[in-house]
């Protein structure tokens, strides 16, 4: 077997083309996306790159603001209550990584909830256990949209979710619960990996360590939802997946760099539309 590849950039470019109309819906009025980078990063600036294109792309006014390194936690919390108060200010994202001592969760938590596009405020990612929220973290909407696009039944699906961080890990799993598949969540503490990963229907590798899960730890005809940015030893971009072994196992396979990057950045925009008022 040889896996179909998820391709995100086809998947990104087709949500995209509902978030213009959506868009259109809103009139003339501006929407606008406010982004804080503090300090320099080469795979932030790759992101904003790709965002400001998407932005671009679908009518969304995104705006970058740089702040030296050398800014500390104050002066990145007045610039996100600069914008909180600026009605005309649909979305805040802040850039990662942050500067050594700089408090992520306090910066998160510093965002309106309303304006929370990334949906990574205690309040956005709280309401996942009731629902699936307005705003939802975009790296696990775009894992999940990406699981959908292959017209898999979730009711009763065995899902393995392998890392359980508040960014992918954790809501990833809560919504696919909303659709009644079966969620495990594997992480640091787990024994035998493979036990479980090898029951399941789909797996979503989300833990930033290059070639953790191999074919032989599959289910043949799985789909696997690689989230993992490394750098490879050969200095190239490659998953928490090793993709020779999982393409010859699996049913449906994302490939890293191309799979869940650029649809995140559609949910992002999707997240943007939806603050200012927009039914998408």
């Amino acid at each position: 077997m040889t896996a179909q590849l998820l391709d995100g950039r086809v998947l990104a470019k087709s949500i995209r083309e509902d978030l213009k109309k959506a868009r259109q819906s809103l009139g003339d009025a501006p929407v606008r996306l406010v982004s804080i980078e503090v300090g320099q990063n080469p795979a932030a600036a790759v992101y904003v790159r790709n965002q400001l294109r998407a932005a671009e792309d679908v009518g969304i006014a995104m705006e970058h603001i740089h702040l030296p390194v050398s800014a500390g936690e104050a002066e990145l919390l007045a610039a996100i209550e600069e914008r909180n108060a600026h009605a005309e200010v649909a979305g805040v994202i802040v850039q990662r990584p942050l500067p050594p001592g700089i408090d992520p969760r306090s910066v998160q938590s510093a965002i309106a909830p309303g304006k929370d596009v990334e949906g990574m405020h205690p309040e956005n990612l709280g309401s996942i256990l009731y629902r699936e929220p307005a705003l939802p973290p975009c790296t696990a909407a775009a894992a999940q949209q990406l699981i959908l696009s292959t017209g898999v039944d979730l009711r009763g699906a065995e899902t393995v979710v392998v890392g359980h961080s508040e960014i992918v890990g954790k809501p990833i799993a809560v919504l696919l619960l909303h659709h009644l598949s079966t969620v495990t969540v594997c992480h640091v503490g787990t024994r035998n990996l493979a036990d479980h990963t090898r029951r399941a229907d789909i797996v979503v590798v989300a833990v930033g360590k290059a070639g953790l899960v191999h074919g032989d730890m599959l289910k043949e005809g799985a789909i696997v939802i690689d989230v993992g940015i490394n750098q490879g030893a050969d200095g190239k971009i490659v998953g928490d997946v090793d993709f020779d072994s999982v393409s010859a196992v699996a049913g449906h396979l994302t490939p890293v760099p191309g799979g869940v990057g650029p649809v995140t950045v559609a949910m992002l925009m999707r997240n943007t539309l939806r603050a200012a008022g927009a039914s998408v």
